[in-house]
């Protein structure tokens, strides 16, 4: 799996058979750009256009999780677009955040707060 945002784009998209200028055109970029963007000679898109390329490669919610993981992981220290305004309008996520940071929290941590979400999910569906 690719380690970049770029590159994983460009699985993406070849699996889907999907081409270069037909993205760039739902994107409403140039093609150019998006070349520049699949080689890494630019940053990743904003959330929105982000959300497009899931869409039109029909990534499901974890490859697209995973793109907005990329997407910050190109530029340090940043958060995934995906999230970072759920975090930045709920005080208690970050809250909650740097909780856990001073604590070291780990992986074990984190799956028992998954695990506690994930069957609060269940109990609303």
């Amino acid at each position: 799996m690719a380690e970049n945002f770029g590159d994983y784009v460009r699985e993406k998209r070849l699996a889907a058979h999907v081409n270069l200028r037909k993205l760039a055109e739902i994107l409403e970029i140039a093609p150019a750009y998006m070349s520049d963007i699949e080689n890494n000679h630019r940053y990743p898109p904003e959330k929105e256009k982000i959300y497009k390329i899931s869409e039109a490669l029909h990534l499901t919610q974890d490859e697209t999780n995973h793109l907005f993981d990329l997407a910050a992981g190109n530029k340090k220290n940043l958060v995934s677009p995906d999230i970072a305004d759920y975090i930045m309008e709920n005080t208690s996520s970050r809250v909650a955040l740097r909780i856990a940071r001073d604590m070291g929290a780990g992986e074990k941590e984190w799956e028992k707060i998954i695990q506690m979400l994930e069957e609060k999910r269940k109990q609303q569906e």
